[in-house]
């Protein structure tokens, strides 16, 4: 039966339209144990990880998704005609962030968080779909409101925004960096 779980994680990850997270597989196999769920996904994933294949399981903040291997990305780029995702601009990454951290905000919110003014960069991320306007605030003026989206959680590999770091993550993270 162990096989038949493995094949049957394989198509649930290959048929859902998003990352696939322990949970919901678990959910959807309610008639198997925990334990054979969890030990299945884990073969299966050493499985992808041979080198006799093009495919991969790839984990993102607790969820799963094929995806290609990297060594292959010229070749597929070249199928798709797509170009290389570009890197993000410091300014963008920072705007990004204050977005993420802040949401729902409006540009002055932005601005004076990062101390200069950020109306080319949301541009950009609106552009990019990172972002997206929710609405107005109900304030003079009535400024327009930013949150980011979900092409920005894919982006950054997350599942949800609450899955960002925290404050003391960070922090842990740049005191690790230092030493």
């Amino acid at each position: 039966m162990e096989n038949r779980l493995k094949e049957l994680i394989e198509s649930l990850i290959f048929a859902s339209s998003e990352p696939l997270s322990l949970e919901r597989i678990k959910i959807v196999l309610e008639e198997f144990p925990d334990e054979e769920i969890e030990q299945a996904l884990q073969k299966l994933i050493a499985g992808y990880g041979s080198d006799e294949r093009g495919i991969e399981i790839t984990g993102s903040a607790g969820s799963y998704l094929f995806s290609t291997k990297p060594d292959f990305d010229p070749w597929i780029r070249q199928l798709l005609r797509i170009e290389r995702k570009n890197k993000l601009s410091s300014a963008a990454l920072e705007t990004l962030s204050a977005i993420a951290y802040h949401q729902p905000v409006t540009l002055a919110e932005i601005s004076a968080l990062r101390g200069v003014d950020s109306t080319h960069t949301l541009k950009v991320l609106l552009q990019r779909k990172l972002i997206k306007i929710v609405g107005r605030k109900k304030s003079p003026g009535r400024p327009l409101i930013y949150r980011t989206t979900d092409k920005f959680l894919t982006y950054f590999g997350l599942s949800n925004i609450k899955d960002l770091p925290t404050e003391e993550e960070i922090s842990k993270i740049l005191e690790e960096e230092k030493q």
